[in-house]
Formats: C-alpha cells, structure tokens, sequence
C-alpha cells in the first residue's frame, strides 16, 4: 500500500472528490427517500478544511450542489450533523430561538482511547491488531442489543479512519428521537462506569438483566484469545494486581499467594473463576452481594464505552462516511458485519493508495471511459479500486433501506408517523431496567 503523506493531501484531495467519492450513494442515504419536502436542504454539513479551517452551518439544496461544493473546496473533513427548523445556511437570518434541531439519526461513538486503562498493547490514539479486537466485541455487543433488545433496524457501522467506529441508526422513527430517548437508550446500553479515579467501573446486582447476560455471552467468545493471550491481563504480579483490585477482599489474598504458581493468564484466569463460581453457588456470595466477580472483570476489560453526550445531542456533529482522516489517510469506511471479525483497520486504503490505484490503471482506462458521462465514469472508477467492497456494503445497506420504504408505501394501512414513534418508544421504555 502507497505510504501516506499528510503534506500530499491539497493534491489528493481533489481527485478523491472528483474520481471515487460515492456521492451518488451518499444522496440517497441523506435524501431518504424524499421522506419529507426539503429534508436534504435542512442538514447540516461541516467542513474542516485547509489549516484547521473549520466551518459549520452548511447545508445544499441537493446532493448535486453539495457535490460541486465539495469538489470545489476539498475539505479534509466531513462532519454530518442534524436536520433543523430551517436551512443551516440561513441560521443568522432567523429569530434567536427559532432554530433548532429536529431530527438526526441515532449515533454511537465509540474511541478505543477510553480503554486505555485496560489495554496493554497500546495507548492514546495507537492502535494494534490485538486491541482492535475491542472494536469488534463493541460492535457485536452494541448491534445485537439494537436489533434484538430495541427493534432497531437500519445501522450503518463505520470505521472511522483512526481508533474507532461509528454506529448511524437510521430507522424513520428512530431518527425523530428527543434527546431524552436517546439518553435512555444510551443508559440502556452503558455498563463501565466511573472516571480515572475509579478502581471498580462494574458492579452487577441480582437479578441480573437479560442484556448483561447477552453481553457476557458475545464477550466470552473472545476474552481469552485478547484478554489472557493477546493482553495478557494475568501475566505479571503488575498486571493480575490491577485484575485482584476488582476482586472481594476475602478471596484477593488468597489468589495473591496461588497466582505466582501458576503457569500463564488462562490458569489463573481459571483458578479465579472457579472460586467466584463456588462462591456464587454455595450461596455466600449472595450474602455478601457478591455473584458475579468473575464476570464484573470481563465487563470491565471488554464492555463497549459509550460517549453518552455524541448520542444524546441531536444537534452533536459526527464524522461521515468515506470522509478522509487527515492523520493516517485512511477513509472512513462502512464495515460488513457479515466478515466483521476478518476486518483489518490497517487494511483499510488510504487516499495515497487509491490514487495509485487510479494511476495504475492508466490512459486505457481513460479512453474506454471516453464516451461515457461523468457519474458513470465515476462509478467504473472507484469500482477500479480497493474501495470497491465498502461502496457495495453501503449499498446493500441503502438497498434495505429503500425496499422497506417502498413496503410501505404499498401498505395504505401502515402506521402513521407520530404512531411509529410512540411504538420504538415504548420498546425502549419496557427495554430498559436498572443494571
């Protein structure tokens, strides 16, 4: 892959814009359908350009005219944010007060920075393949509870260049949330509580609620290939004594003394399961409220950390797809929960690669595509390229998207709009008991 300089990026730039960024695809994912009369023009877009340059307020009469400004500016970053009361373009015009946010889809980010305090490997913005593993367990925890626990159905999951993903529900109910809602959904789904300050950030009670269990299921799939192994949690006296300091007291000294004697993590890890399983059973620990040590511990390492205020913000901007990390140059990119455990973040092309690819396929390329029109040259390019298959997963998602739409059109008897919020409400209401 062609090494990426951020110096190049006023050159890359406008071939990306112009050649493979998917606007097509992208209008219609924002446009919806048509859902409602002037839904594209009430969006606001943010561009962090040139410089650190950063403007906001920006919104298009089309995906056509947001094409043209884009390919005339070149903007390092895309920020998407909500729809509002009125044309973002216009916000200086209207009366202080009058606007407002109003719609946007539900977002998740989560930045593998804030588990810094159980990683291992790396720290800060570095990342590695064995703590990436942390953005998997995050996405399968988080879309499971989504689909199954809050009968959500349309989520685009996105790389986000760097150290992180992004989740977009975009179901049409979904997206007319009150900032109340999306808390209350964000609660539902956040277990790691607590600050730097804080030794214990998991603290489970009984009866323990379906989606905990759900969780420990999906992360017990994968703590001991990243947790004994990968991180080695277990591994030194430094280490297992950050894992004791989650652990009862009556139980801490005892496995201080029994840790040195065994061989790796997965003994210990196994010596230590074993005697909170025996104290759940025998019935003391319900006791001494202490049930669940052993699975309070995978929690701690592996739950998704939710940014409870990128969610619950209507108004809050978040990096868009196929937008360009101006750091590493990598596109921010759908992800294929089909192959999710196959994907690679280091694998993802950068904007220097693909220009080389562009650049390989050289003058034949451009002469087969002489007597077609612009967007269908477009398209030939970036299909040219390793951006291909996450084009074709956005696709797929849209796809969905717009057949249960046309669903809905055929049936006259459908619910109405205010009726389909008040539903996807109640589902979070009856969804959501204390942790």
């Amino acid at each position: 892959m062609a090494p990426f300089e951020p110096a190049a990026l006023p050159e890359l730039l406008p071939v990306f814009y112009r050649r493979l960024f998917p606007h097509g695809a992208y209008g219609r994912w924002l446009g919806y359908g048509g859902v409602e009369k002037n839904y594209f023009q009430l969006r606001e877009f943010s561009f962090t350009l040139r410089d650190d340059v950063y403007v906001r307020f920006q919104s298009f009469c089309s995906p056509q005219e947001l094409e043209k400004e884009l390919q005339r500016t070149n903007p390092y970053k895309i920020d998407i944010g909500a729809v509002y009361s009125h044309r973002p373009n216009q916000h200086n015009t209207v009366h202080l007060g009058a606007f407002q946010p109003v719609e946007k889809e539900l977002v998740f980010d989560i930045d593998m920075t804030d588990y810094d305090d159980v990683r291992t490997c790396c720290s800060s913005a570095d990342i590695c393949s064995k703590c990436w593993t942390l953005m998997t367990i995050a996405v399968r925890v988080i879309d499971r509870a989504l689909v199954e626990d809050l009968g959500m159905k349309h989520r685009l999951w996105v790389y986000s260049g760097r150290r992180g993903v992004h989740c977009w529900v975009c179901d049409d109910a979904v997206r007319k949330w009150s900032p109340a809602l999306r808390a209350a959904a964000v609660e539902y789904l956040s277990l790691v509580k607590g600050g730097a300050e804080t030794v214990k950030k998991v603290n489970l009670s009984e009866p323990v609620h379906p989606f905990i269990r759900r969780s420990v299921n999906v992360v017990e799939k994968y703590f001991e290939a990243y947790a004994l192994q990968g991180q080695d949690i277990l591994g030194s006296p430094e280490r297992w004594d950050k894992v004791l300091a989650l652990v009862p007291d009556e139980h801490r000294e005892l496995l201080h003394t029994e840790f040195p004697k065994k061989r790796d993590s997965g003994q210990r890890w196994e010596l230590l399961k074993g005697r909170m399983e025996r104290t759940r059973v025998s019935g003391y620990g319900a006791a001494m409220g202490q049930l669940w040590g052993h699975w309070e511990i995978m929690l701690q390492y592996c739950f998704p950390r939710l940014d409870i205020n990128v969610s619950k913000g209507i108004g809050h901007l978040l990096k868009s797809p196929f937008s360009v990390h101006p750091k590493t140059g990598r596109i921010s990119v759908p992800l294929d929960l089909q192959r999710l455990d196959e994907f690679d973040p280091f694998s993802v092309p950068t904007i220097s690669s693909l220009c080389q690819e562009l650049d390989a396929a050289g003058d034949d390329a451009e002469q087969e595509d002489g007597e077609e029109t612009e967007p269908k040259r477009r398209v030939r390019d970036y299909r040219r390229t390793q951006l291909a298959p996450y084009v074709k997963t956005f696709e797929q998602f849209l796809e969905e998207m717009e057949r249960e739409r046309r669903g809905q059109r055929l049936r006259r008897n459908g619910e109405s709009w205010g009726g389909s919020t008040s539903s996807c409400s109640s589902i979070i209401g009856s969804s959501i008991k204390p942790h």
